[in-house]
């Protein structure tokens, strides 16, 4: 779903309360097969990631009642997550599944994806809590969490960044990101993980090409 949007101050202050876990730089330093990506930029553009290698058969990584505790701890969303039942997981994989398509640049928007996320930003988000040392916790049920993650998939679709989400430009790799690059023109969801794999795998190609011998054929008087 790109689409050029003006945010109201409604959004704005909707955005506010989900201020410290987005629009952050994200190194991108774990493990994809074990555990969780988060180096899109976005909250919602990570929660879309938990469901990894969508271009090799999908690694999912919202199995369990465990997972999405882990997950919700991970994103700095419910650091002490409320108890988690198996209708969560199911809710869980199907907001991610509508943010996913929603977001994709190659991929056009749906009523029933557009529904799902309204209907969950609709729901009330996790409330902020300021501690006594100027850090801000967030607390609240699994569904106030799937709220504000479905919040900020809304804020990024209909604001000026949703011209900059990309998908990897490794084929294997179908991770979105916001490239907050100055030129736009970032190709990879992690340079480290990514951009040198494939930058490493054509040199290698490259130097296989020039070790193959030869073959001329002479012409013999």
């Amino acid at each position: 779903m790109r689409q050029d949007g003006i945010r109201s101050r409604s959004q704005a202050s909707e955005r506010s309360q989900v201020v410290g876990f987005i629009d952050t730089d994200y190194t991108g330093v774990v493990n994809d097969l074990q555990g969780f990506p988060f180096r899109s930029g976005r909250l919602c553009l990570d929660f879309s990631a938990t469901l990894g290698g969508r271009y090799r058969g999908g690694v999912e990584r919202l199995g369990s009642t465990e997972d999405v505790r882990r997950w919700l701890r991970a994103s700095g969303l419910c650091p002490r997550p409320a108890s988690v039942k198996d209708h969560h997981v199911d809710a869980a994989r199907g907001l991610r599944e509508a943010i996913y398509r929603l977001a994709h640049p190659k991929q056009k928007p749906s009523s029933a994806d557009v529904a799902t996320v309204n209907r969950w930003a609709g729901l009330p988000p996790l409330a902020p809590k300021l501690a006594v040392d100027g850090t801000v916790h967030f607390r609240g049920s699994v569904e106030a969490a799937l709220s504000t993650v479905a919040r900020d998939a809304i804020d990024l679709l209909t604001g000026p960044l949703a011209r900059r989400i990309r998908e990897c430009a490794r084929p294997d790799c179908s991770l979105l990101f916001v490239d907050a690059s100055r030129p736009g023109r970032r190709r990879w969801c992690s340079m480290e993980r990514c951009g040198n794999r494939l930058k490493t795998a054509a040199y290698r190609r490259r130097n296989q090409e020039r070790r193959r011998p030869r073959h001329s054929t002479k012409v013999g008087r």
